[in-house]
């Protein structure tokens, strides 16, 4: 049996004694009160899992039910069981429409209470665990979470807190990869509606006619194989917030049927003609830009003025190259947790690799390559050549210049870029720009003198 802390309240003292000793026994913790104030008094001093009273208390400033009231408006977790030697259904119906969990009569018969006591603290294990994973959640999928110094993404943290607690269509746009999935659920996180469900759909992923039914569900008999009512993605997300990925894939007709919805919030599944209505928040994010398929015809104007209200925008891991270390790190330290691998960091040159490396899958080709260099390195330390082949030949031949300069000279203009994007970064902070760098204060005004840097605006500091 469930061990708990429990609340015995009864006014009958042998009762209260002889059933708080039976409870020990069981091995839960069990404090008594004979009257409403006493289980008041008891309430706001220790946190229970589980009351259990008396509904007659002999009490002039209440019974049981008004405890019952107190219980689930104080502490809203606690779980209340009422008994009574004068139940009848009605009463038993009342107790438990006012939030009783379970309603007794006595004489109470130890097999019974013992399993009401069991089925009310094994509820009470199940919601704190939901308590932990949505804390889990919170910490994963939150702001805290996403690794950035970059001032570009330092706003879009900004704009994020701003619009999170609103009903707002938010479009969040960027290249592949660059973590619209992981924006859309910082902004669930932070809102009102973090409780409720997050429902993501993948737009791209599904052919028009599966897409349509898996947004707003269908009814039997509407396609060949639909033998049931299924619901649909838009109503599992009442309440909560809904993310539709690749919407620039979005077909003329489904771009119709959207329109309405973030209009009225209103639809009718396939096939079906009953109207549901929903309160969910919508996030969009698409790779492509609508802009120019709005000019082509391939997407309604009327919709792109729909959820362009508030548009993040999120750069390309190659404009942000300070973040690049803290990522990669980032995602080293997740995959040597979750591997058991035993790995420090990264060399020198194999961080200067990936700093000029264009990433055109952006964060996510980052984590992937950390992924397999963590676990095909043989060291320590992430070496240059523990990276793909693709890294190490890119960079050079991505600088080059079209006339014969040195090679030298072909690596200054993006030392020189990376050098200044972290300096206006921070400010020029000469100090935190070394930090981000992996160099020494020293280094750095040296690079910044030859490079042309040293007289640039506040480089003072």
């Amino acid at each position: 049996m469930n061990a708990g802390s429990i609340l015995l309240v009864d006014d009958d003292r042998h009762i209260l004694h002889s059933m708080a000793s039976w409870l020990v026994e069981l091995g839960h913790k069990v404090d008594t009160a004979e009257n409403l104030a006493g289980a008041k008094a008891a309430l706001g001093k220790h946190t229970y899992d589980l009351v259990i009273s008396d509904v007659r208390l002999g009490d002039p400033a209440g019974d049981g039910l008004d405890l019952l009231d107190f219980t689930r408006k104080s502490t809203p977790a606690t779980a209340v069981i009422l008994m009574s030697g004068y139940g009848t259904v009605g009463s038993a119906m009342d107790a438990i429409r006012a939030g009783a969990f379970d309603f007794l009569t006595k004489p109470l018969i130890d097999d019974e209470l013992e399993m009401s006591i069991e089925r009310a603290l094994s509820q009470r294990r199940v919601e704190k665990e939901n308590e932990q994973l949505k804390a889990q959640l919170d910490l994963r999928f939150g702001l805290d979470n996403i690794i950035s110094h970059d001032h570009r993404m330092q706003k879009v943290f900004d704009l994020i807190q701003s619009v999170a607690d609103t009903k707002t269509t938010i479009l969040i746009t960027g290249e592949s990869g660059t973590g619209k999935s992981m924006i859309a659920r910082a902004i669930h996180r932070l809102s009102g509606r973090r409780t409720g469900p997050f429902v993501e759909v993948a737009c791209g992923a599904l052919p028009e006619t599966l897409l349509e039914s898996e947004l707003f569900g269908h009814v039997a008999g509407s396609f060949t194989g639909s033998t049931g009512d299924r619901p649909g993605k838009f109503l599992q997300a009442d309440g909560g917030t809904i993310f539709l990925d690749e919407i620039g894939t979005a077909s003329p007709s489904l771009q119709v049927k959207l329109l309405r919805v973030l209009q009225e919030f209103e639809f009718e599944p396939v096939g079906g003609s009953k109207t549901y209505r929903v309160d969910s928040r919508v996030v969009l994010a698409t790779n492509e830009k609508l802009e120019q398929l709005v000019a082509a015809g391939r997407f309604r104007q009327d919709l792109y003025y729909r959820i362009n209200v508030i548009n993040i925008e999120l750069p390309a891991l190659r404009d942000r190259v300070a973040d690049i270390g803290l990522l990669a790190q980032h995602f080293l330290e997740r995959v040597c947790e979750e591997s058991g691998r035993r790995v420090r960091g990264f060399t020198e040159e194999a961080l200067s690799a990936m700093r000029r490396y264009g990433w055109p899958g952006n964060i996510r080709e980052l984590q992937n390559i950390v992924e397999r260099s963590v676990l095909l390195g043989k060291s320590d330390l992430i070496r240059l050549d523990d990276l793909p082949a693709n890294i190490l030949h890119a960079a050079p031949v991505a600088v080059a210049p079209l006339g014969a300069a040195s090679l030298k000279q072909a690596l200054e203009a993006p030392e020189r870029q990376i050098i200044l994007e972290v300096l206006e970064s921070n400010q020029w902070n000469r100090q935190l720009t070394a930090e981000q760098l992996g160099v020494n204060r020293t280094t750095l005004y040296k690079k910044m003198k030859r490079l042309g840097l040293e007289d640039a605006p506040h480089a003072a500091r």
